[in-house]
């Protein structure tokens, strides 16, 4: 049996960083892979689908090219190279995540199939056969998720489609039915949309994008509505099925009368479960929820001393830049011994559709609830120089304010550059920079950034 100082299942955004760490300090690291180094974000998350997006953007501005004053020919996507392109950016990325671990001494990289065989000892179905077995003091998990598949009734019979195997479709779905209606579900929705597919959302809830206020919710409703997706809300499946001709058929139920949807391609986006199920944790004592997440506490740390869980594989919000920085909280504690807990860092968040929207701290609702002495700012990006210049009008800008403190307490910027504004603004809140000084900064002319002024100017009114 092996020892080293430190087992680290997966090479996501937790553990790879983690493992370099840690090798740097002159730990013998050995961190286990059962695919594709870099994790979820580089081989099937946000690397690939941000790729994509990107192409899914230019078809839609060429489409666009009139209003600029440019005259284009018929624009036509052409599959096969756009996911070649994705496939050169997504080979690149993790060739040289392997070669950052490979090349570091006290690091042994090691793929296969991890299991827990005793405590604190990681069995390993090799990538080239047999069968090697490991233990460490510390182990820590970043196993990550896969996309969850609904007990829906005929499903099993059913081709279809996940957030990972639609990046290498061979072809463009003629009508693409997504069961699902949150961040994975828009972003693949408006990019197959702009590749010429039709597309139809299924989402159970009866209210679009529930996490996030009402107004930003029904901004981002009409865009992709504009755009020609069509969205069901509170919709109950049925069953689904698919005949001769290769049709799928879903049966729903809205406001109690049941329909019929067809179309030619499923993708499933109704959320992820956590790859916890091949790990065997009851070997070793970690414990984990009904839902198959491992338990932490705000260090991370399992029920077991010495045995952490990183990423997505311990639930929560499911963000790469969630699990970059578990890596930093952990390491911290344990090397530089501090004391570093998650419940107290601020989460932003982007989903990247076009345009994108942005989100950290409090939104309208939270704040209500907080009881908190609050005002609102709002600024359409219509009224934005920048944005009416380049033709990005659509969305609004979004922030909470205490009226005591005239602190930051969130943002909310749905719009171009909708994650690039949302993070200027992050930072003035880590700073505690008020909104009376952000109103009178002087930003560079013309930017997106200057609307920063104008947003908060809006709070004159109140």
């Amino acid at each position: 049996m092996k020892k080293y100082d430190a087992i680290i299942i997966g090479s996501g955004q937790a553990g790879t960083p983690l493992a370099r760490r840690l090798a740097g300090k002159g730990w013998k690291v050995a961190i286990i892979e059962r695919q594709y180094t870099g994790g979820t974000c580089i081989n099937y998350g946000c690397t690939p689908t941000k790729a994509m997006v990107a192409s899914a953007k230019n078809a839609f501005q060429a489409r666009r090219a009139s209003e600029y004053g440019i005259t284009v020919g018929t624009v036509s996507v052409n599959l096969p190279a756009l996911i070649a392109r994705k496939n050169k950016i997504v080979t690149d990325f993790r060739s040289s995540t392997e070669r950052s671990l490979v090349s570091i001494a006290n690091i042994e990289l090691i793929y296969g199939e991890a299991f827990f065989s005793g405590p604190k000892q990681v069995t390993i179905s090799l990538k080239e056969g047999g069968k090697t077995t490991c233990t460490a003091e510390y182990i820590f998990i970043n196993t990550g998720g896969r996309t969850a598949v609904p007990a829906i009734e005929g499903l099993q019979n059913v081709p279809y489609l996940t957030s990972t195997t639609i990046l290498d479709a061979v072809s463009i779905p003629a009508h693409l039915l997504i069961i699902g209606g949150s961040y994975i579900a828009l972003e693949f929705g408006q990019m197959f949309r702009r590749y010429g597919s039709q597309v139809t959302i299924l989402e159970h809830s009866p209210r679009f994008l529930p996490k996030e206020d009402e107004d930003i919710a029904d901004e981002m409703k009409r865009i992709l509505t504009e755009e020609g997706i069509t969205i069901h809300l509170g919709v109950a499946i049925q069953k689904v099925a698919q005949d001769t001709n290769n049709t799928v058929t879903i049966t729903i139920i809205i406001d109690g009368k049941e329909q019929i949807i067809t179309g030619s391609t499923l993708l499933l986006a109704a959320g992820r479960v956590p790859n916890t199920d091949q790990l065997q944790l009851h070997e070793t004592g970690v414990e984990t929820d009904e839902r198959g997440y491992i338990k932490v506490n705000d260090r991370l740390e399992t029920a077991v001393p010495g045995i952490y869980a990183l990423g997505d594989v311990k639930g929560g919000p499911a963000f790469t830049h969630i699990s970059y920085n578990d890596y930093l909280v952990v390491f911290k504690n344990l090397v530089d011994h501090a004391n570093i807990s998650v419940t107290k860092r601020m989460v932003p968040y982007c989903m990247f559709t076009d345009p994108e929207l942005g989100r950290v701290g409090m939104n309208e609702e939270e704040a209500k609830k907080s009881g908190l002495n609050f005002k609102v700012a709002k600024l359409p990006m219509a009224y934005v120089a920048r944005g009416v210049e380049t033709g990005e009008t659509r969305g609004l800008m979004k922030a909470i304010v205490d009226v005591d403190t005239k602190k930051i307490l969130g943002v909310g910027i749905l719009g171009a550059q909708g994650g690039e504004l949302m993070s200027l603004l992050q930072i003035a809140m880590l700073g505690d920079i008020t909104y009376e000084q952000l109103r009178e900064n002087i930003f560079s002319h013309p930017t997106y950034s200057e609307s920063i002024n104008n947003l908060f100017m809006a709070l004159d009114n109140h």
